[in-house]
């Protein structure tokens, strides 16, 4: 058995020798570490747990803005008898656009392509090359997502503005005209427009334009749509000559709140990270429509006497419309101002110019959406001042960025005006695009749809 004295003896020998050999020890170590590291190959970026939930409720949040949010917002706003057609028609636009998406809308709009000014390329045309590890990157440095998250959230947006067109034509146009219209218009107008505004190295993105969560790609873009598609159709029968009012305004006003409480994925979720900048564009989303659906009730209040539940409810949406490109780089005292001139102006659109130019833009998508959107997005070259609350920018000039701002609007409306007329013409030509006086007297969901309901 070995002593306790001899284990001591032992031990501070082992002890003694370690302290002469350590740094010589320590400096191989050191090399050595230092060497595997270099060799081994850079670790791919690992999706934040906490930003990829946000995203996927942003993605929900959306959805709800267009089924049951839209559907039901318009729903409202037209007639009895054509009340079916319209959730039927905002229901298939947003099953088409789902499926577009993933054929090839997204490897158009977010990928390179060999015209990338343009358009993107065909790298993930089917979602090929897509997988649960693969990843999207965010705002943020090293900071992603999982790409079938992004990928998930692009695809509402493409849906949902799309869908907003339908209110521009709504109580005359054919079904089948209306679906083929998707189809094509999301391929020609709608993913260019994405592509150029939010790819690097799109056109108007290589420009310095401003668009946070799609003043240009949606708003302006279905908006321009909108005014096309009325003109082509033309009036409905009977437009200022009978009272073609609302049929529901309740209905209308949970959809104007399933909007609101949507719009916070859309705003919100365009920081595609839960940061302070996501918490920026909920504060505006929540302030900017405040003052819009105030804006607009007063303003009626005082030019015709009373308010009424439709102007507060359009106010609302001509405010968040207005907030949207600004979203996450005003200030909320901007956002406000913002919010409120945008709304006064398309109240006097909607209620003054329209009237007298007999535009039947049945459910004013040009008119809040178009006019809201061309506001909102020159004046985000205004609130994005930091003097003015906003995060300001490099090299900033107010009369610059406005500029800048101002040419990226008139690229959306000649794009969307133009592409838009042309598809129009054609399924007119092909397969028409309205439907038959007497279908239209009768009601679309009898007559396209087969079907008339009794209670809501």
């Amino acid at each position: 058995m070995i002593s306790s004295n001899k284990l001591l003896r032992w031990g501070g020998l082992a002890a003694g020798l370690t302290l002469v050999a350590a740094p010589a020890l320590a400096q191989e170590v050191v090399t050595t570490v230092v060497e595997t590291v270099a060799a081994a190959p850079a670790a791919d970026p690992v999706p934040d747990k906490g930003d990829t939930a946000w995203m996927m409720v942003s993605t929900v949040l959306v959805l709800a803005m267009i089924v049951p949010g839209l559907a039901l917002f318009y729903g409202g706003l037209v007639r009895t008898k054509n009340m079916l057609s319209v959730l039927t028609q905002v229901l298939a636009i947003t099953a088409v656009a789902c499926l577009v998406w993933v054929f090839y809308g997204y490897s158009l709009a977010f990928t390179d392509g060999p015209v990338n000014a343009f358009l993107g390329g065909t790298s993930r045309l089917f979602l090929s090359g897509v997988t649960p590890d693969s990843t999207a990157a965010t705002f943020s440095d090293g900071v992603v997502i999982p790409e079938y998250v992004f990928i998930a959230f692009q695809m509402t947006f493409a849906a949902i503005t799309t869908a907003l067109i339908v209110g521009s034509l709504a109580e005359r146009i054919k079904f089948s005209a209306l679906l083929v219209f998707s189809v094509l218009w999301i391929t020609i107008v709608y993913l260019p427009i994405a592509h150029m505004v939010w790819w690097a190295g799109g056109y108007i993105f290589e420009m310095g334009a401003l668009d946070f969560a799609g003043g240009t790609v949606v708003h302006i873009n279905a908006g321009v749509a909108g005014l096309v598609g009325a003109l082509i159709l033309g009036k409905r029968l009977g437009y200022q000559k009978e009272i073609l009012a609302p049929h529901s305004l309740t209905m209308t006003l949970i959809g104007t709140g399933l909007l609101w409480v949507g719009w916070f994925g859309f705003n919100a979720g365009s920081n595609l990270e839960a940061t302070g900048g996501a918490a920026l564009a909920m504060i505006n989303t929540f302030v900017a429509t405040a003052a819009a659906a105030l804006a607009w009730l007063f303003a009626e209040w005082a030019t015709r006497g009373k308010p009424s539940l439709l102007g507060a409810a359009s106010g609302v949406i001509a405010g968040l419309v207005a907030i949207t490109p600004a979203a996450g780089i005003a200030g909320p005292m901007g956002a406000i101002v913002l919010g409120a001139v945008a709304s006064v102006i398309c109240y006097w659109f909607v209620g003054y110019i329209k009237p007298k130019t007999g535009l039947d833009d049945s459910l004013d998508v040009f008119g809040i959406h178009g006019i809201g959107g061309i506001i909102g997005s020159i004046g985000t070259g205004i609130v994005v001042s930091p003097a003015l609350g906003g995060i300001g920018l490099d090299d900033y000039s107010m009369a610059g960025q406005v500029t800048t701002q101002a040419i990226a609007v008139a690229i959306a409306i000649l794009w969307s005006g133009i592409g838009s007329a042309v598809l129009f013409f054609i399924i007119k030509a092909v397969m028409g695009l309205r439907v038959p006086e007497e279908k239209e007297r009768e009601g679309l969901d009898l007559a396209e749809h087969g079907e008339r309901a009794y209670h809501y």
